[in-house]
């Protein structure tokens, strides 16, 4: 009797993302709601490449997927694969560009990239790392590709090869703390969200903000008055925030300096501000300083955490 060969459905892209938390909840609904899934992860860069290391795509049996590990050129490829290996139920090891058998696919920079396919049997550690992400806490799945199983793991510095497994680190995502009534505050906050940071926005003198910042937090100060600023100043400086602004020219910022030296922080402490605040020049619109000061903010979390 002759059989019929299993034709397995088209690649289709699901939603546009590359937010960790946003692509593991996809893979989670997907398993949820009784689906076949496979996690896809970039673990190796040959030369250079378009996505960090721990990368990821999640695809669910039906072709949909989501994620990057790529500028986009393999993703559909990759999706193939892991469908490919969702209907084996087996774990499969791929490359593309340089180094790779698949020579219709070349990597527009010249490199190449090795993606390992993990095929989901339990969103138990998925849940756990969403779990953390929610809570703003850092996270890690070690993925064993000899066991061709993952497992949590506490979040190492980068992802990347730790003896036989890979560890992928799951931060949360930027948080965005804007003080100031003014429209330099309005605009920042509103390019902010734009963004896909989460967004907290501070007038008046009287709240304290003291729980919601954390390490993966970024205090940006817009005020035009010193005595303003005073209170979430502080309040940032004995944070963990991996930033903190304030606006205002090199003179305010000397006259801000001496107030703080008065009030009994240390040069060390001072320094950890930035001011003027902004990755480039002197501003005179609203919409410049924005760009400015969110170009910073993103400098200065990739340089603290990759």
């Amino acid at each position: 009797m002759k059989q019929t060969a299993l034709v397995l459905p088209t690649p289709v892209r699901a939603v546009s993302t590359d937010d960790p938390r946003e692509i593991l909840s996809f893979l989670a609904t997907v398993s949820n709601d009784g689906g076949e899934a496979a996690l896809a992860t970039l673990v190796e860069i040959r030369g250079g490449a378009a996505r960090a290391l721990g990368s990821q795509v999640a695809v669910s049996a039906d072709g949909k997927y989501c994620g990057y590990v790529s500028g986009g050129c393999v993703e559909a490829a990759v999706a193939s694969e892991a469908i490919n290996a969702i209907a084996e139920g087996r774990d499969r090891v791929i490359k593309y560009g340089d180094g790779s058998p698949y020579f219709d696919i070349v990597l527009p920079c010249g490199g190449g990239v090795t993606i390992a396919i993990h095929v989901i049997r339990g969103v138990g550690q998925i849940n756990g790392v969403l779990d953390n992400l929610e809570s703003r806490r850092a996270a890690a799945l070690r993925y064993s590709p000899i066991r061709q199983r993952i497992d949590g793991a506490e979040p190492p510095a980068r992802s990347g090869w730790y003896d036989e497994d890979f560890v992928t680190v799951y931060r949360p995502r930027t948080r965005v703390v804007v003080s100031g009534d003014t429209i330099e505050a309005e605009v920042v906050a509103a390019v902010a969200r734009a963004s896909g940071y989460d967004v907290i926005m501070r007038s008046g003198l009287r709240r304290d903000l003291a729980d919601a910042i954390d390490e993966f937090t970024a205090v940006v100060m817009l005020h035009h008055d010193l005595e303003a600023e005073e209170q979430i100043l502080g309040t940032a400086m004995g944070s963990a925030a991996f930033y903190i602004g304030a606006l205002g020219s090199t003179r305010t910022h000397k006259r801000r300096q001496d107030r703080l030296r008065d009030l009994g922080w240390s040069q060390f402490e001072i320094d950890r501000i930035k001011a003027p605040i902004g990755f480039f020049g002197p501003t005179r619109d609203a919409n410049s300083l924005a760009l400015s000061v969110l170009a910073d903010v993103a400098a200065s979390r990739l340089s603290a955490y990759g």
